[in-house]
């Protein structure tokens, strides 16, 4: 049968079949590379119990990585949103990595402001360089109104990413009416309400959209990345690759950095540029 992973606890998952059916499913052996997003062949090995046999190719595979081992994120999907907030204040190296991470699989990117209906002035002033460098920027406030995003979502699958305390749980509420009683679907299903809040879930927003849902990070490694991958995610670096007076140019403090001189002359933030040392010393 075939089906498409709807939500992702560890080593078990919530597989949606053709026939749109929920079945729990698990995979052969200790490790797993299965995510949500993931349209899969399963096999019925029991009644009400599946086994995963195989993954279809992904069109993009989003994920985070540090030294020692990867963190697989979501399948198949065509827009990140990075959602962020007024208060509590935001990472904005987590929200660069992030975007680093969506140009590495050609994601579009839209960042969301959340919890407008507080004071916004700082961190709209923070997102005003998303805005000059071509992100799309969205100021909302979950508890008040989020139609202005539902537009932005149509013909998408998209994984929200954002902070722990971003409201992202209150976006999702406000965007799914019936987002709490798809978790409880889940959950009864599972048999396990304890794990709902704490790993990928993927909700249906029409024939043509859907949404998945991810806990809050602290931090986003891109390890897997290369420094050159890097540099091209920082979108308005790009006229500028290539015109180090070194061709090993590591942006630092090397004499006739491109880079350098133009942060110099405020062409490019140099925040940007920091945030951009930042990830290479630690990817």
């Amino acid at each position: 049968m075939n089906g498409r992973v709807v939500a992702a606890f560890g080593r078990q998952y919530l597989v949606r079949l053709d026939d749109g059916s929920l079945l729990p499913c698990l995979t052969r052996g200790k490790k797993s590379d299965v995510v949500c997003g993931d349209e899969v062949e399963v096999l019925k090995s029991a009644e009400g119990q599946g086994v995963i046999e195989r993954i279809g190719k992904r069109a993009t595979l989003l994920y985070r990585s540090d030294a020692y081992r990867e963190k697989l994120i979501a399948a198949n999907v065509t827009q990140l949103i990075a959602v962020v907030a007024t208060e509590p204040s935001f990472s904005d190296e987590v929200l660069a990595r992030c975007l680093v991470a969506a140009f590495d699989q050609n994601l579009s990117v839209l960042i969301v402001l959340n919890k407008c209906d507080l004071p916004k002035d700082r961190a709209s002033e923070q997102l005003e360089t998303y805005r000059k460098i071509g992100y799309r920027v969205l100021e909302i406030s979950a508890l008040k109104d989020v139609s202005r995003l539902l537009p932005l979502l149509q013909g998408h699958t998209s994984v929200l990413i954002g902070q722990s305390g971003m409201g992202k749980s209150t976006l999702i509420n406000a965007l799914l009416p019936d987002a709490s009683a798809a978790t409880r679907e889940i959950s009864t299903v599972l048999d396990s309400g304890k794990h709902t809040t704490t790993h990928a879930k993927l909700y249906t927003l029409n024939e043509n959209s859907s949404l998945i849902d991810c806990p809050g990070l602290q931090a986003f490694g891109l390890h897997h990345l290369s420094t050159g991958r890097i540099e091209q995610g920082f979108v308005e670096f790009s006229p500028y690759l290539g015109l180090c007076r070194f061709r090993d140019c590591h942006h630092l403090h090397e004499p006739g950095c491109a880079l350098t001189d133009a942060a110099a002359k405020g062409v490019i933030d140099p925040r940007r540029l920091e945030l951009f040392r930042q990830i290479i010393a630690n990817k």
